[in-house]
């Protein structure tokens, strides 16, 4: 067949981003919260002058600028190519082979290029393929990937096919030619991979799958070109996403909702207070006397009928304490055991509690059955602190002295902003003092949630997998292609479709808040981590569009309640809908190497989800190095990009996913201190009491300049990123005109225009004021 050429050229696109508005050709003073488009950059060009060279064939795509002609879509085996139209502007054909229809169409400032199936049946199509020296990657906050690095290499290797949805944080990839960089935009990442080979040297092809039930066959491309820059790129991506009608600011979602506010500034806290009863509050030298007691026995019988593991280490323990050798193991092992029985409804014995208080009498008189959560705690406190007598203080200082002084010792400390996450609701509600507290600082505090996955016969302590209503296990969980239920987190249970639990959310919701525990924000687990699904159950076919829909509309539900709402990942498809993000900066590191996950004598292994003291948990509390061929995918800062800040930091505040907390990784707190104010990153850490204690110098001292810092930055796009050297450690970032921060990562000092950035040292300048960051690993 003869090849048909087509030269599409595109207008130049100018992006205006004027430092403040103009009324009568005179500038007028900014306000303190100045709209998006009032920024500097002046005539800021995104898109350039092209023409396009298109094979229908091969389906490869040439552009020349300039003078230079480069191939961004590498050429395929030749197709049958059918239904060949062409006008000046547009080309269209068809794969009748592939039952794919492709129209390439120029637009003012793009290329459009429409993939469309006429298949009934699951089918992929593989376009673009593209082979350059370099490659601009939203993964997490954002990569560049030379094609020979051996460790990304490696990487690839490992992960040849990768979910865009789950593995990009956005929707494009870049690709640096010689002399201009092509940007491929998509409308949306679902059903689609990144496919890699690694020989000779790194190549890249997308793989859509088109879904046979899917009513919209169609996958959209918007080519830009664009400067070989990272800013242009990302500036480029986010006015795309401007035209999409797909952005919000900060400013936008905090008018319907103040609370947000609060997140200015914030430091990020995962706080732990597992435990009511804490080891101070128990008088030891009197539980030898008392082992016999019913109270005692009964608890046994509880963990014996339903407790996962038993109550034989419990009965082992209270033996111990009866022959005066109680120590740390079996005090530890006694409080897990009274705290753990205070959850259940089934704690209430009259044989053994014949006098309960005021109080839990009240409580009984209602009927156990129509208790809310809160109430059952409150019932089991009362219950329990009469059969404890002079065991324990008085029930209104349990735990106190571990969670709520905390708060006021951090805000006493300086720490005047903070998001507080509990691992689960019920910390809460059993402690509502430490809620309360925490409101009253002026902090955010919500709970982790998560409705990713179902379990049959969920234990109490995993209580998210948990539904009253027991028919969605059958009904509304997720069917693979195969026929087989989609397995739930770990390979327990099943994962939930979305679309069908609107109402469940809300029952479970409503329960938690019955009695008006003070939650200000919420933490929905995988929401924006873009694992999604499509549901082939016949009963409820569902596209992974419908149930992105889904979990859109749930996070919807928790800001319409009034919650400052935030989620794991932060895959922008829900950039309109939550306020914060956790992973986008540090991931979860290599989740299948078995070193940091299994073997427990390595120096890598990352810890275990229990803590035998209430406290943190090992897998959050170990500090541990990383392994050198994972430095260049997850920290170096030589391949890191902030392009995710560059879209989006006056729309989304994102930090590290909870498994990577600032501390977390050995020799590279103060490297990742110095990342931090580089792309306005909130530090986020794992506390209890004891990690409070130790830490709140370091804390409460980095909380005064970020706090300021983080506000300023949050007025303005990060308008630039430079990188300085040419070894790629000093790097700098812009936000507005007069705030700037300069990281160097190097071992040398960097000087330029008087300005000196010491090794290992971040520069903060804010309108002429400097300030230095640094802190010792």
């Amino acid at each position: 067949m003869k090849k048909i050429t087509t030269y599409l050229c595109l207008a130049a696109i100018t992006v205006s981003l004027s430092a403040c508005t103009m009324a009568n050709g005179k500038s007028t003073k900014k306000s303190e919260k100045i709209s998006l488009n009032h920024e500097i950059e002046k005539n800021k060009t995104y898109a350039k002058k092209d023409s396009f060279e298109v094979d229908p064939e091969t389906f490869a795509i040439s552009i020349t600028e300039n003078g230079k002609k480069a191939t961004v879509s590498l050429p395929q085996e030749s197709r049958e190519v059918a239904d060949l139209h062409q006008t000046k502007a547009e080309i269209s054909w068809r794969y009748p082979t592939e039952q794919i229809q492709v129209n390439v169409k120029k637009e003012d400032n793009h290329l459009a290029v429409s993939l469309t199936s006429s298949s009934d049946e699951d089918h992929s199509f593989s376009w673009p393929k593209v082979d350059a020296k370099n490659y601009i990657l939203p993964i997490g906050e954002g990569k560049t990937i030379p094609n020979n690095q051996k460790d990304w290499l490696s990487y690839f290797k490992e992960n040849e096919e990768l979910s865009m949805s789950e593995a990009f944080s956005m929707s494009f990839f870049a690709v640096n030619q010689e002399t201009f960089a092509t940007t491929f935009v998509m409308d949306n990442t679902f059903n689609s991979d990144l496919v890699t080979k690694t020989e000779p040297h790194l190549t890249m092809e997308a793989s859509h799958q088109f879904i046979g039930f899917d009513k919209n066959k169609s996958m959209n491309y918007r080519l830009y070109v664009t400067d070989n820059d990272p800013v242009a790129i990302a500036k480029t991506y986010q006015m795309d996403r401007m035209n999409l009608g797909q952005f919000k600011t900060l400013d936008e979602k905090e008018k319907t909702n103040p609370e947000i506010e609060k997140m200015r500034g914030a430091i990020q806290v995962y706080f732990w207070n597992s435990r009511i009863l804490n080891t101070d509050d128990i008088k030891w030298a009197k539980l030898p006397s008392m082992t016999d007691e019913p109270i005692f026995q009964w608890i046994g019988d509880l963990l014996e009928q339903y407790g996962e593991d038993g109550s034989a280490e419990y009965l082992a323990a209270l033996q111990a304490f009866k022959n005066n050798q109680g120590y740390k193991y079996e005090k530890n092992t006694f409080l897990t055991a009274l705290n753990y029985t205070l959850l259940y409804p089934q704690f209430y014995n009259p044989d053994i509690f014949k006098n309960p208080d005021k109080t839990a009498q009240k409580l009984l008189d209602k009927g156990i059955e129509s208790l809310s959560e809160q109430e059952y705690y409150t019932l089991n406190k009362h219950l329990l602190a009469d059969a404890l007598g002079a065991l324990a203080p008085p029930l209104e200082k349990w735990g106190q002295a571990t969670s709520s002084e905390v708060f006021k010792e951090m805000k006493q400390a300086g720490v005047e902003n903070a998001w507080v996450g509990l691992p689960n609701w019920a910390n809460g509600l059993m402690n509502p003092e430490l809620v309360k507290t925490a409101n009253n600082e002026g902090y955010l505090i919500g709970p982790y949630d998560s409705y990713q996955s179902i379990q049959e016969n969920a234990s109490i302590d995993w209580n998210t997998a948990s539904f009253t209503n027991k028919t969605l296990y059958e009904n509304a969980t997720v069917t693979k292609k195969n026929g087989e239920k989609a397995a739930g987190f770990l390979g327990k249970g099943r994962k939930l479709n979305p679309t069908l639990i609107s109402s469940d959310v809300e029952e479970r919701f409503t329960g938690i808040m019955k009695n008006d525990i003070p939650f200000n924000s919420w933490f929905l687990d995988t929401d924006a981590a873009g694992e999604i699904y499509n549901d082939y159950s016949p009963d409820h076919l569902t596209t992974q569009s419908e149930d992105v829909a889904g979990r859109l509309k749930r996070m919807d539900y928790f800001s319409k309640n009034g919650l400052v709402v935030g989620s794991e990942g932060g895959n922008d498809f829900a950039s309109q809908d939550m306020v914060f993000a956790h992973g986008i900066e540090t991931p979860v590191i290599m989740w299948s190497d078995p070193d940091m996950r299994e073997n427990k004598e390595s120096e890598y292994y990352v810890g275990s989800y229990a803590a035998l003291d209430g406290g943190i948990p090992t897998k959050y509390k170990k500090v541990v190095p990383i392994k050198e061929e994972y430095k260049a995918i997850y920290t170096d800062p030589v391949y890191s990009l902030p392009l995710y800040k560059l879209v989006y930091n006056r729309s989304v505040i994102t930090s590290h996913h909870w498994e990577w907390d600032s501390y977390k990784i050995k020799d590279q707190v103060n490297e990742r201190r110095i990342t931090e104010y580089l792309y306005n990153t909130p530090p986020m850490m794992h506390l209890d009491k004891s990690a409070w204690d130790e830490r709140k110098k370091d804390i409460s001292q980095n909380a005064k300049i970020w706090s300021p810092f983080q506000k300023a930055a949050l007025q303005h796009e990060m308008t630039d990123f430079k990188v300085l050297t040419d070894d790629r450690l000093v790097q700098k970032t812009q936000f507005g005109e007069k705030l700037f921060v300069i990281a160097n990562f190097s071992d040398s000092n960097y000087e330029n225009d008087g300005l000196e950035v010491a090794s290992k040292t971040a520069v903060i300048e804010n309108d002429g004021k400097k300030t230095i960051v640094k802190t010792n690993d």
